[in-house]
């Protein structure tokens, strides 16, 4: 990867627990190197990694542990079906 698009890569990553959370929330976020390191510890741990620009500039504005608003509910429901949808895959491939 080049430098320059190494330095202006930008990850964010959420999280959902439905019996704690009332909504999402982001839980990391950075560019360049740090969001490098996101995106390497999400592949070493098989959290699926979705690329959606538009998106990732939105979450990196929003402080850690702040909840989601309501105007990108949508964007992360897409998010969410896309993560269940990839969970189920691999369930039913280990069975």
């Amino acid at each position: 990867m080049d430098r320059y698009k190494k330095k202006n890569t930008i990850a964010a990553a959420i999280e959902y627990d439905n019996k704690r959370d009332a909504a999402p929330k982001v839980t990391a976020k950075g560019r360049g190197s740090i969001a490098e390191k996101i995106i390497k510890l999400a592949m070493e741990h098989n959290i699926p990694i979705r690329k959606d620009p538009a998106l990732v500039q939105i979450l990196s504005r929003l402080d850690i542990d702040e909840q989601i608003p309501p105007e990108i509910y949508k964007a992360i429901a897409e998010i969410l079906a896309f993560v269940y949808s990839i969970n189920e895959q691999y369930r039913e491939r280990h069975r």
